[in-house]
């Protein structure tokens, strides 16, 4: 020990070894944050039945995974579009256009601009809407689009432009809608996919939908056969997607699992909640209203997720309307069109 840290106060060195261990450990929580976690023990609460958020607006952490260390500096956490930050808060109806930038191949979503879209889609979720709750319009964006070739990288899907996915996150904050990035990876894992969306799902008003559909395995060609994905797969991304929600303090994230065959998800009963994600299963089988009604009751599993529904403009024989949607049960809380 040095003369000049001999003649410092005892109080003030242990405070000064107290700040050097915190930074340490703040230090090391952000810089290893793109490994993995670890497989997470699943918890016995139903993310229905239990509130996500403890009373003052604060996550709880799940005692099964490693603590993470947040800066919780008395910064007031983000908002979601209309406030607060739950995303089913004053019990808001979920209704989505679905689709990619710049073409209408792909669905509704990008036959315009998302500020001229904008009109339209409120005009489809005007009639969801009831006295007692209200509804939030989401743009349902394909940000890794499932392809027919292998591409230069061999994983047969391609990401779209960074800055169509930054016009749709402006347009999301001009006029208070939820923006999901929608994930088809091909041959590519969906984690390895999703950190590349890393810098977009760090905003608050942005989520993320799975679609393993698409989901190719090695030798799988997109469009020649149904893909699927694990229970594992999904827990890995859910658990990496909720530390970035605990690391950057970010209201209740919107995850989305599309599935319209139950060999889609295997051991659908493994995948985890999580803490700081509202996890819906988004039941997308097309046909006329019967048909839909039986794929829904196959697949639907409502004491694990909240429910999503999709209506096709152009596949359905008889488009259901807003008011069968509502009826549904179990209970639906977000609709998509496609």
């Amino acid at each position: 020990m040095t003369a000049v840290a001999r003649s410092l106060p005892r109080r003030f060195l242990l405070a000064c070894l107290f700040t050097a261990t915190v930074s340490a450990l703040a230090l090391t929580a952000v810089t290893s944050f793109d490994d993995e976690p670890p497989p997470a023990t699943k918890g016995s609460a139903s993310l229905v039945a239990a509130d996500p958020f403890a009373a003052n607006g604060e996550p709880a952490l799940d005692p099964a995974e490693p603590a993470v260390a947040v800066n919780r500096v008395h910064a007031p956490r983000p908002q979601l579009p209309g406030g607060g930050t739950l995303v089913f808060g004053h019990r808001r109806f979920l209704v989505a256009y679905y689709g990619s930038a710049n073409t209408g191949a792909l669905g509704v979503l990008g036959e315009t601009s998302p500020n001229r879209m904008v009109k339209r889609l409120r005009e489809a979720a005007a009639p969801f809407a009831r006295a007692d709750s209200e509804v939030q319009i989401v743009f349902e964006l394909i940000v890794t689009v499932a392809d027919a070739g292998p591409g230069k990288d061999g994983d047969y899907s391609h990401d779209i432009a960074r800055a169509d996915v930054q016009r749709y996150i402006d347009a999301a904050h001009e006029h208070g809608a939820l923006l999901l990035l929608d994930i088809q990876p091909g041959r590519s894992g969906f984690l390895s996919v999703v950190r590349r969306w890393k810098w977009a799902l760090e905003d608050p008003y942005v989520g993320l939908a799975l679609d393993p559909e698409w989901r190719m395995g090695r030798r799988g060609v997109p469009g020649q056969r149904i893909g699927s994905v694990s229970a594992a797969e999904v827990n890995r991304v859910t658990g990496w997607l909720k530390t970035l929600v605990q690391i950057e303090q970010l209201p209740q994230k919107l995850f989305v699992l599309h599935q319209f065959r139950t060999d889609m998800i295997e051991d659908i009963d493994d995948i985890d909640p999580r803490v700081g994600l509202v996890m819906v299963q988004h039941v997308d089988g097309f046909g006329t209203p019967a048909q839909k009604l039986d794929t829904f009751h196959t697949v639907v599993r409502p004491r694990q997720f909240f429910l999503g529904f999709k209506l096709f403009y152009d596949e359905d024989r008889r488009l259901m309307r807003p008011g069968e949607v509502r009826a549904l049960r179990p209970r639906v809380q977000f609709v998509s069109y496609q």
